[in-house]
C-alpha cells in the first residue's frame, strides 16, 4: 500500500476528533493487508474507542477473522456507525455502547449489557485515551490532568476490573499505551504519565494473573505517531503538517499498521506471551 508522508495543515476543535473530518482519512481496512480468517472464530471482544482510529482498524481486523465486536465510544456517533457498519460488513455482530468509560458505572453497565447480547467476553481491548498538548507543566490544569487520567487509566481500571471476573481461560486483555511511555514527551505530560501507567498496568496483572494459574493474558501495543483523530483535534496544523516526519521510516503510521499485532496478542499463536508490549512506531528502538 501507498501511505502518505505528509498531510495538508488542519485542526478541529473538539476532542478526541471525528474521524470523516480528516483529510486524508485514515486507512484502517485493506483486503489484502489481513486476510478473513477463523483466528477469533467464535470470541467476543470488548474494545474502547473503537469508533475511530486505531480502535476501529482492531474492530475490523477483528471481524474479519471471525470475532463479534462491542465497541464503546464517548459521543463520535457518525464514526461508531461508520465501524459497526463496517464490522457487520464482515458477517460479524457488533453493539454500540456511548459513554463515559471515567465513570464506573457506565464500565459496569458495559460489561452488563455486553453479557445480555452475546452472553461471554473474551477480549477486552482497553484502548481509549485523550491527550492535550501544553508547553508546560503550569499549563496542565487540574481539571485537564483528571479528565486524562480519568480516561485513560481510570476508565482501563474500573472497566479491567468489571470484566475479570467474567473471563476464562484461554482469555486476554490487550492495552494501548504508547511510545511516550517509554520516552518521555515534553508537551504531553500527563498523557505519558497515564501511558506509564497502563504499562506497569499491564506487567502487574499478567504477573498476578499468571501467578493465580487463571490462564488469562495481558499485553500491550505501544503505537508510535499514528494517523488518528487524535492528531487534528490535539495538535495545531502546523505540528499537524509535519506529523510523523522524524521517525526512522520519515512518516507517520496508519491505524492498519497496528491492528495486526493486536490480532496477534488475542490469538493462540500468542499463547505464551503475557506481560509484554509491541512496539509500532515506524523503526524507533525503545529498550524498555
Amino acid at each position: 500500500m501507498n501511505f502518505p508522508k505528509s498531510f495538508p495543515p488542519q485542526h478541529q476543535t473538539k476532542h478526541p476528533g471525528f474521524e470523516y473530518e480528516m483529510n486524508p482519512l485514515p486507512i484502517y481496512d485493506n483486503d489484502t493487508y489481513v486476510k478473513q480468517g477463523d483466528l477469533l472464530k467464535d470470541k467476543t471482544a470488548i474494545i474502547t474507542g473503537a469508533d475511530s482510529g486505531i480502535g476501529r482498524a482492531v474492530a475490523i481486523a477483528f471481524a474479519k477473522q471471525g470475532a463479534d465486536i462491542a465497541i464503546v465510544y464517548f459521543n463520535e456517533n457518525e464514526d461508531a456507525s461508520a465501524t459497526q457498519k463496517a464490522v457487520e460488513g464482515y458477517g460479524c455482530k457488533c453493539l454500540l455502547l456511548a459513554g463515559d468509560i471515567g465513570q464506573e458505572s457506565f464500565c459496569t453497565d458495559i460489561v452488563s449489557k455486553v453479557l445480555s447480547e452475546y452472553g461471554k467476553i473474551d477480549i477486552l481491548i482497553n484502548n481509549a485515551a485523550v491527550q492535550y498538548v501544553c508547553q508546560t507543566l503550569p499549563e496542565i490544569s487540574n481539571e485537564q490532568f483528571d479528565k486524562t487520567f480519568k480516561t485513560n487509566v481510570y476508565g482501563a481500571f474500573y472497566l479491567t476490573k468489571a470484566v475479570l471476573p467474567h473471563l476464562k481461560s484461554g482469555a486476554c486483555i490487550i492495552n494501548t499505551t504508547s511510545v511516550v511511555a517509554f520516552h518521555g514527551h515534553d508537551t504531553l505530560i500527563d498523557y505519558s504519565m497515564t501511558k506509564g501507567a497502563l504499562t506497569a498496568f499491564t506487567r502487574s496483572l499478567a504477573m498476578s494473573l499468571a501467578k493465580s494459574g487463571s490462564g488469562i493474558r495481558v499485553n500491550a501495543v505501544a503505537p508510535g505517531p499514528i494517523w488518528t483523530p487524535f492528531i487534528p483535534s490535539s495538535m495545531d496544523e502546523q505540528q499537524v503538517s509535519k506529523f510523523g516526519n522524524n521517525t526512522p521510516m520519515g512518516r507517520a503510521g496508519q491505524p492498519i499498521e497496528c491492528s495486526g499485532a493486536y490480532v496477534f496478542l488475542a490469538s493462540e499463536a500468542a499463547s505464551y506471551i503475557t506481560g509484554q508490549t509491541i512496539h509500532i512506531n515506524g523503526g524507533e528502538i525503545v529498550n524498555a
